[in-house]
Parts: structure tokens; sequence; C-alpha cells
């Protein structure tokens, strides 16, 4: 009796047991689930409000769908502006500083990271100091500098100041200290520069680093709003996110075509982050964690 007792309340407890881990699951989903609707909501409200007209936009109470796709917002958005231009010109700007921050920002981690030179950790920190000076305190010097040089209204002034990020210098910094040194010192010993220790050792292994730096790069820069408009002055000039601002009105706002153009502004990061997704997460997993 007491043995049969003991099986049968120890099969309680493991039907207790099983029931509060699936409850535990059920609410984990719930919850994670439900984060990822409030974050994807105001994307797919951006998306609906893009294919509706400007009576369904203002009615009240508001509707989620349109009673009719307006599929026209989307051309009608292209021929308010030449956002051709626009879209090449915040390509151009993403791509030289993306491409300009992985040669810079790895080179520099390279020094700091492998290279023993007097001062080296104190101008690390100095260095990464830098990243607690609000972007507002160096715009306007930044600025004056440029108009020193006449690079005003140009692709310099959109490019030359992100060439460099203390940033990506010390996310590949920590990355390119979790890489055997046992490597570089065959390298070395097969007459290999450090230069060719950068190029055909360290860059090949830190491509999960390179693509985290690389998306958080172009994604910022495709995006920056606050320092293209303070640098452009012509409309040649304008990037996405300036072009989108001649929806606005003082009176009234086109939401309709302001949706459809903010939509066609987000597929270039998107398809970035895609294809780039796997090294994306590598690169935050394995970044860091080694001092």
């Amino acid at each position: 009796m007491i043995s049969e007792k003991n099986y049968t309340e120890e099969k309680r407890a493991k039907k207790a047991a099983k029931m509060i881990k699936l409850s535990t699951t059920v609410i984990s989903h719930i919850a994670i689930y439900s984060l990822a609707i409030m974050t994807l909501a105001p994307f797919i409200w951006m998306i609906l409000t893009s294919l509706k007209d400007m009576n369904d936009i203002y009615i009240y109470p508001p509707k989620l769908f349109p009673s009719k796709l307006h599929f026209e917002n989307y051309q009608n958005s292209f021929e308010a502006a030449p956002f051709g231009r626009y879209y090449l010109n915040s390509l151009v700007v993403a791509l030289s500083v993306t491409i300009g921050q992985l040669i810079t920002c790895s080179m520099a981690a390279f020094a700091f990271a492998r290279l023993k030179f007097k001062g080296r950790d104190i101008l690390f920190y100095i260095f990464l100091g830098t990243m607690m000076v609000p972007y507002n305190v160096t715009m306007i010097p930044s600025f004056m500098v440029l108009y020193w040089l006449g690079w005003i209204d140009s692709f310099k002034a959109l490019i030359v100041p992100g060439l460099a990020s203390a940033f990506g210098t010390f996310l590949l910094r920590q990355f390119f200290i979790t890489i055997p040194k046992e490597l570089e010192e065959a390298a070395y010993i097969d007459g290999s520069s450090r230069f060719g220790v950068l190029r055909r050792i360290i860059i090949p292994l830190a491509k999960p680093a390179l693509a985290t730096l690389a998306i958080f790069t172009f994604m910022g820069t495709f995006n920056d709003f606050l320092w293209a408009l303070v640098v452009v002055n012509s409309d040649e000039m304008r990037t996405v996110q300036l072009g989108l601002s001649i929806f606005r009105d003082r009176y009234l706002t086109q939401w309709d075509l302001l949706m459809a153009g903010s939509v066609t502004a987000v597929l270039p990061i998107l398809i970035v982050f895609f294809f780039a997704q796997k090294y994306f997460i590598q690169g935050i997993t394995l970044s860091g964690l080694k001092e």
C-alpha cells in the first residue's frame, strides 16, 4: 500500500510539473508573439496607410484596412519628387560610409588589439570616451570645419565625417582579441607582413563582426536625417529621408504619399539585413565576449 501510494503521488507530481512547464511555455509564447505584434504594428500600419486615399486616412473612427487599394500612391510619390536621384544619393553615401568604416575601423581595431605601443590602452580609452559625447555637441564644430573647407552641399560633407567610428573600432577590436595569436605567429614565420596578417587571416575570420558593423553603419547612414538636413542645401543633393519631408506642409501632410515613400525607403535596409542576417547574428553573439 505504501509503495502504491508513493507511486500515485509521484505520478501526480510529474503530471503537475508537466502542466506547470506547459503553462510556462504557453505564457512565454504568448508574451513573445504579443511583443512581436507590437513591434510590427507600426510597420503594418504604414503599409496599409500607403494603400489608402486621403478620405480613408482621415476617417473617424480609424479603419485598419482601406476600402480600396490605391497602388498608384507609389507611382504618385515618385512623380511628386525626383526620388530616383534621392535614392541614388542615399545609396552612394551609405555604401561609401559603410566601406570606409570597414576599412578604417578594421585597421584601427587591429592596432589596438594586436600591436604594442606606448600609451595604447590610454589612447583606446580616450578614443572610446568619444562615444559618450552627444552627437549634437559635435555637429556644429563639424559643420564649421566643412564650411571652411568648402564642402557644404556636396557628397564630401555627407561621406567624410562618417568614415571613422569609435563604436566600429570597439566592436572589431573585441572580436579580434578572440582570434588565436598562434595563427598570426605562423603567418609571421612564413614572412607575412602585419598588413598581410590583417588581410589574409584577421579579416576572413572576422566576417561576422564585419557584417554586423556593415549593417549598423548602412542602416544608420541610410536613415540619417539630421546631418543631411544640416549640410544639404540644394534639391539635387537631397537624400531619401530629406525627400520624404517634401510631403509635409505647414497646413496639410500628404500621408498617403508619405507612407508610400517611407515603405520604399525601408526596402533597401530589409534587403541588406536579409542577406547578411546570418553573419549579423554571429557577430552579435561572438563580439565582446573576451577582454
